[in-house]
């Protein structure tokens, strides 16, 4: 008997890797086998539609609702039972009615969605990073209220999914460390990129929306504070001593920290060096890595991220932080530093700027790298994981 697997789809455009890391689940879910699957798609947006027109995949419209998404905040704040949420939510929830209306086996949550412990389905969840108690000093998980919706969050959902995905090995120690998980209820599914990053061509415009520097280093990352953006732009501010020509392409929303990155900019004096994108689709980031110099990641968060992978596939260069998964994750095909050393960081970039040699053998290493974990191997990787799941026996909701 086929067994029914859904996929829930909540996650916005602007953000960011989970958006990507959805794309890539939802390829490899259209490619379950038939004679064992079938499956179905909940959406929360309209976008998705863009997405899934490409695919031959039932999907079903999920409204949130803003009444049973105040009561459901009202529950947690209240500090009310969560199982006896689970039951009651059934009758008049548009998320659960929805959800349990598709009588799945088993429903693949990818973006750390509170769904996939609200709601009393067979769930599979994501945690992409539990930084707010590995990195507490930033301010976008420092905050109490922050931490504590964190807290409750990860930690029920540890409770109440059939099984958790985790990005690395260091990603399944964080979750069993901070939350006693079973190592048989964590699964490890590290990051793909999205297929549209193979296309070779560059948009027909693309010229016409962006100036870029004949030679550039590139970083993609919103402004959190996290992403360590200010290190980049003061390294600039020190090579352009050296280096009078080199450029940095910053691409991102223009929210969180940019101002202040902004302000730094032009208080060092380097705004003919460092160039804002602002918002980039997701069709033409492509095109900016195959032109980039290298790509550049600070980033003081893990365990692993997505641009190294991106870079590997693009022929891009990569540099990137010496933290958590991210050596592993990279091997020797990028270079590493500490994100919090300036010394490290200008060294790295005087290297990559100037280093012809270098680049080609990173290049090449990032493009042997990038074949040896694709989508192919990725979608395998979803098959074992939900085949295990529904083939569990005397396991009840």
């Amino acid at each position: 008997m086929k067994k029914r697997i859904g996929l829930f789809l909540g996650s916005d455009r602007d953000s960011g890797g989970m958006f990507q890391y959805s794309l890539s689940v939802l390829e490899a879910i259209s490619r379950l086998p038939e004679d064992m699957f079938e499956c179905i798609v909940g959406y929360t947006n309209d976008h998705w539609l863009d997405y899934l027109k490409e695919y031959a995949i039932p999907a079903v419209y999920v409204p949130l609702g803003f009444w049973g998404r105040f009561f459901g905040a009202l529950w947690r704040v209240s500090g009310l039972p969560l199982g006896t949420w689970r039951y009651v939510c059934r009758y008049f929830h548009p998320v659960a009615k929805t959800l349990l209306k598709q009588k799945c086996d088993l429903w693949f949550f990818p973006s750390q969605d509170r769904w996939s412990y609200l709601i009393p389905v067979p769930s599979l969840g994501t945690i992409h990073d539990l930084m707010h108690r590995y990195e507490p000093g930033f301010p976008e998980v420092s905050d109490q209220r922050e931490y504590r919706l964190r807290e409750y969050q990860y930690s029920n959902m540890c409770r109440w999914t059939r099984g958790v995905i985790v990005d690395s090995s260091v990603g399944k120690q964080h979750v069993q460390e901070s939350y006693g998980v079973p190592a048989e209820r964590i699964f490890v599914l590290p990051y793909v990129i999205p297929k549209y990053f193979y296309e070779v061509q560059a948009p027909a415009d693309f010229e016409l929306r962006y100036q870029l520097p004949d030679k550039f280093l590139f970083y993609p990352a919103h402004f959190w504070e996290h992403k360590n953006h200010k290190i980049l732009i003061r390294s600039i501010a020190r090579l352009k001593i050296r280096i009078p020509d080199i450029n940095l392409v910053l691409v991102g929303s223009r929210d969180n920290g940019y101002d202040s990155a902004l302000n730094l900019v032009h208080r060092l004096g380097v705004a003919e060096n460092v160039h804002f994108l602002g918002y980039v689709p997701d069709r033409d980031m492509p095109e900016i890595y195959r032109r980039a110099r290298a790509m550049v990641m600070p980033t003081f968060f893990g365990p692993t991220n997505i641009p190294p992978l991106e870079a590997f596939a693009t022929g891009c260069p990569a540099a990137v932080s010496r933290i958590y998964g991210m050596p592993e994750q990279v091997g020797d095909a990028a270079l590493l530093f500490d994100p919090g050393s300036l010394d490290e960081i200008s060294e790295v970039m005087f290297r990559l700027w100037t280093d012809d040699q270098l680049c080609r053998d990173l290049m090449i290493k990032g493009l042997a790298k990038s074949k040896n974990w694709n989508q192919s191997h990725f979608d395998k990787r979803v098959f074992e994981i939900i085949h295990e799941l529904t083939h569990i026996s005397g396991v009840s909701l």
